[in-house]
């Protein structure tokens, strides 16, 4: 038996932590207005010393240097609670506090709020009113366990046949009862089954749309209208209009039961005018209003009992950290929405168009804080502007200086790159080198892969792609 040796080393390391309430001040900063809420529920159940008191005390006056000197008074003065203290908080569990009428709304909003039914549940109760039964009840039903999100089946139904006995009669006959739900196109195999089920629901199956999905869906996706017209024997017009109505129908049928399908979004922060001037206003609303509990100063008595003492320190510590924290945080989510007006005037004056080059590291200097604060402040930050709502990282962009000397935005050059290709002539589209000369006409010397990469981030096809006949 060979022998064991236990060796041990020591080795010195540098390693950064950060502190607990760090992490959560951090958390606070980084979080969107709607999770900001949740998260002070959550303290709120967690600590008696907290109340939310939302017509009494602002986030403002709940951090005075006033406030602080009687916090400070009333840990010198905690003492011993004992029996009173625990019959206060057995009594705190009863009762609560009432709540205003726009807190019970928005409770009842969120009590409101349902699972979403996924496509598998949505099929499956289609199922259980049909009148189908016995193996072709539970061959359909596997098959429903084997359709994805955008509504595809994802198994081949003769791979099933091999691999698990199942006839082929029964899993097409399965698969047919599956197709003829709704949505229409679900339980397809691919896109062109999924096209054609739809265009036969909808009495076309002899007509040009389906030979063009059945036979030459690769030269649709190309827009090769006239090779298609060809082989077709109709024109290229006749294609194109064939092509539009096809456009219509749903490629991932199944994508409407998506849980992320749709996003709400709470702006953190509006800029509108007012009497001619721009003002910056952070959302509020949405936050409750925190304050130390009176009913813990009404408690303070002068016996000396350490574990009650210590308890409430620490809860009332914590507490007054956390409203710290969420004014911080409304301060500087604040500044850096001044910072963004200061310097993005022409945006708000004009639109998107005349947004202007700008990067962290300057909003940082500005506001006198580092700029990774920055970088958690805008993280999932929208601002409500005259123009729509952006994501406030939307005004941290790079740019491009034009032959005048002036500095434009990558932002306003995909506008005015996506402007050009509005106006062109749909039968002459304008190719990727012409799309560097308009540009070069306005000033921005760009080169063609950046035209090519822009247009791609816009989702907007190749110039042979995008024209019409």
């Amino acid at each position: 038996m060979p022998e064991q040796r236990f060796d041990q080393h020591q080795s010195l390391q540098q390693q950064q932590t950060i502190a607990p309430q760090m992490q959560q001040s951090l958390q606070l900063l980084q979080t969107p207005t709607l999770e900001l809420r949740h998260l002070i529920q959550q303290e709120l159940n967690a600590n008696p010393t907290l109340e939310d008191d939302t017509h009494d005390v602002s986030l403002e006056e709940a951090s005075t240097p006033d406030e602080d000197e009687e916090f400070d008074k009333e840990l010198a003065e905690l003492s011993q609670l004992d029996e009173e203290w625990r019959e206060y908080m057995a009594q705190s569990r009863v009762s609560s506090p009432k709540r205003d009428d726009a807190d019970e709304k928005y409770q009842f909003m969120m009590d409101s709020i349902i699972d979403p039914v996924t496509l598998q549940e949505h099929l499956m109760n289609q199922l259980s009113f049909s009148p189908v039964k016995g193996e072709l009840r539970e061959t359909a039903e596997m098959l429903i366990g084997n359709i994805d999100e955008n509504g595809f089946l994802q198994v081949d139904i003769e791979d099933l046949c091999f691999d698990m006995g199942i006839p082929i009669d029964l899993l097409e006959d399965a698969r047919g009862i599956i197709q003829s739900f709704d949505p229409v196109g679900v339980g397809a195999e691919d896109l062109r089954d999924c096209l054609l089920i739809q265009l036969e629901r909808l009495g076309k199956h002899h007509s040009l749309e389906y030979q063009i999905v059945d036979h030459y869906l690769e030269d649709l996706a190309k827009k090769r209208y006239p090779r298609i017209a060809k082989k077709l024997t109709v024109t290229p017009e006749d294609i194109s209009r064939a092509a539009a109505f096809i456009s219509t129908l749903d490629p991932r049928p199944g994508s409407r039961f998506s849980s992320d399908n749709n996003t709400y979004v709470v702006p953190d922060v509006s800029v509108e005018r007012i009497g001619g001037e721009w003002v910056v206003a952070v959302n509020d609303e949405q936050i409750p209003r925190l304050r130390i509990s009176k009913s813990y100063k009404e408690l303070l008595a002068t016996d000396d009992g350490k574990t009650a003492r210590t308890y409430i320190r620490d809860k009332i510590k914590s507490g007054k950290f956390l409203i710290k924290c969420i004014h911080q945080r409304q301060q500087t989510i604040r500044g850096i929405a001044e910072q963004i007006l200061n310097r993005q005037q022409e945006f708000f004056d004009k639109g998107p168009s005349k947004l202007k080059p700008m990067n962290m590291a300057q909003i940082a200097d500005a506001i006198d804080v580092h700029e990774t604060t920055v970088s958690r402040a805008v993280a999932g930050k929208y601002i409500s502007t005259p123009h729509g709502v952006f994501e406030m990282k939307y005004f941290f962009t790079t740019g491009y200086q034009k032959e005048d000397g002036q500095v434009t935005s990558n932002t306003s050059v995909k506008q005015t790159l996506a402007a050009l290709i509005g106006g062109e002539d749909s039968k002459k589209p304008l190719s990727d080198q012409a799309l560097v000369q308009k540009m070069e006409e306005k000033g921005i010397k760009i080169a063609r892969r950046t035209v090519a990469k822009y247009r791609e981030e816009l989702h907007i096809l190749p110039s042979h792609m995008r024209r019409s006949y």
